[in-house]
């Protein structure tokens, strides 16, 4: 590896958001408001937090409002401007000026390991993160900046990890870990959603990777799985077996807001922690989970 600087970052973005028809049918899934951003913007700041420079999103069909949205809308900025609404103004302009972005087209759903290769042009050979947008990660130390750390200091492949309920272990890919420290470990093989009987562990990789540019000739090798699609974590099987790998257990409270249920809970618990709207929305629910006046609870 060239360069033990991570500056750039890929967001697969080009999912059809099935699990939020017919909300997504026209609109992106990247683009649901989270209280008061959508979710990739969510994304984006993480990554800027943890010292990305540039942000390469992998869009499709359909996408165009993420684009629009990380752009300069010189329209909305002159209406705020001559209306006097200065503070939405530089809130406006702060969200174009976040990072550079570039946008790669992947023409066909062919998984998160395609996703990944459409962007290697640019990422050349350099150490790179990839973001899921679906993991919301609200934490003290931003979770890309905890691998980061470990990246430095190790110079090896690093995926974050949370611990999952046994019975979850297969909505996830699962890492079989041997323990080199407090929340830290070494990978030394992957399995991409096992019953909980097959499982080695139940640390699950939540979205969060940093890896190495070696990753892209095992991509272009990697035969297509399930549905045709070229799994990312077939690829970071044989990754293991040629350099040193790690799982750093993150340190946040998850939110998988690529769930209708995971997305309505990460939303109260954003609201509740919103400065303007904490306080009224938190009596608002305390108000309504109160039983009315004289219903009888049997």
């Amino acid at each position: 590896m060239s360069s033990h600087t991570v500056r750039k970052a890929i967001i697969p973005a080009a999912g059809l958001g099935t699990r939020f028809l017919p909300a997504t049918k026209a609109s992106p899934k990247e683009m649901l408001p989270l209280v008061d951003k959508p979710l990739i913007q969510y994304t984006v700041e993480e990554a800027v937090a943890s010292g990305i420079e540039d942000i390469i999103v992998i869009t499709g069909r359909g996408k165009r409002a993420i684009e629009d949205h990380f752009d300069r809308s010189v329209e909305l900025e002159e209406n705020l401007k001559g209306t006097g609404k200065s503070q939405m103004l530089n809130q406006i302009r702060q969200i174009s000026n976040l990072a550079n972005f570039c946008y790669v087209r992947q023409s066909e759903a062919l998984g998160l390991g395609h996703a990944v290769l459409c962007a290697q042009h640019l990422i050349g050979d350099e150490p790179f993160a990839v973001i899921l947008g679906d993991e919301i990660i609200d934490a003290q130390v931003p979770a890309l900046a905890q691998l980061i750390h470990i990246y430095k200091k190790r110079h090896g492949a690093v995926l974050g990890v949370q611990e999952v309920p046994k019975q979850d272990v297969g909505r996830y890919g699962i890492v079989t870990p041997t323990k080199l420290g407090k929340g830290l470990h070494r990978v030394d093989d992957l399995v991409e959603k096992p019953s909980p009987a097959e499982a080695p562990s139940n640390l699950a990789v939540i979205g969060r990777y940093i890896l190495p540019p070696e990753i892209f000739p095992i991509l272009r090798k990697t035969r297509p799985g399930k549905n045709g699609e070229i799994q990312l974590t077939d690829a970071l099987k044989e990754l293991a077996k040629k350099m040193p790998m790690y799982a750093h257990e993150v340190v946040g409270h998850r939110h998988d807001a690529g769930d209708k249920l995971g997305f309505l809970i990460a939303t109260v618990e954003f609201a509740l922690k919103n400065p303007s709207l904490g306080p009224d929305f938190h009596e608002y629910l305390s108000n309504r989970m109160r039983p009315a006046t004289g219903t009888r609870r049997t």
